[in-house]
């Protein structure tokens, strides 16, 4: 059984969609990091820099920190969304998104939902660069099916999440063609619908 150590974030519900979508049997125990939850030893131990989410694999009494390496972790062992093929591909994209689209995003989150007026600087910065990351998305998606090619993988998986937050960025959806079919495609899968909801809260995908 796995355990997953989370807060309802993007990168959190990451983990919750991929163990839904794989039909592991897991159970979610709640870290508040609004109250400092992850700075917690015990906590510390899992995941040395005090971030979510983590998974323990109770099974194989191990852990894993950092919410890429633990989609890798479960694409490895349940043999999906993970294909050996086209791992070179998928692992390019998963990188962008750890690297690149959530932390970007996430500082316009910052700026831009959580402390409008505070910084023009940061706001302008963030939004150019989130706006860029949904035109580059974009294009990619007008020419994929998926954004390692024709297969959904733990890629997408990563960075749906990040988009469903669309609402927070003020930058149109719905302008962008292929990420706006590819967003669509992904909220219908049932797994998604059910791991979005990661803290049995009753929350919904947001619409286009």
């Amino acid at each position: 059984m796995i355990e997953l150590l989370t807060a309802d974030t993007p990168n959190g519900k990451k983990i919750s969609i991929m163990l839904e979508e794989i039909k592991f049997d897991y159970k979610v125990t709640k870290i508040n990091i609004l109250k400092d939850e992850q700075f917690a030893p015990e906590f510390k131990k899992l995941s040395p820099f005090s971030k979510i989410p983590v998974i323990i694999d109770h099974d194989k009494k191990i852990s894993v920190f950092e919410s890429g390496a633990i989609l890798i972790y479960l694409g490895e062992k349940s043999e999906k969304f993970y294909d050996k093929d086209q791992r070179t591909t998928i692992n390019q994209w998963l990188m962008g998104q750890m690297a690149y689209i959530g932390p970007m995003l996430g500082q316009h989150h910052q700026f831009h939902h959580y402390n409008p007026g505070k910084s023009d600087f940061g706001e302008k910065r963030y939004f150019k660069i989130s706006e860029r990351i949904y035109r580059e998305l974009d294009e990619r998606l007008c020419r994929s099916k998926f954004l390692a090619g024709k297969d959904y993988t733990i890629a997408d998986i990563a960075t749906f999440p990040w988009i469903a937050r669309h609402e927070w960025h003020d930058i149109g959806l719905k302008k962008f063609e292929g990420l706006t079919r590819w967003y669509k495609e992904i909220s219908s899968r049932e797994a998604v619908r059910r791991g979005y909801d990661l803290l049995a809260k009753g929350d919904k995908i947001p619409k286009v």
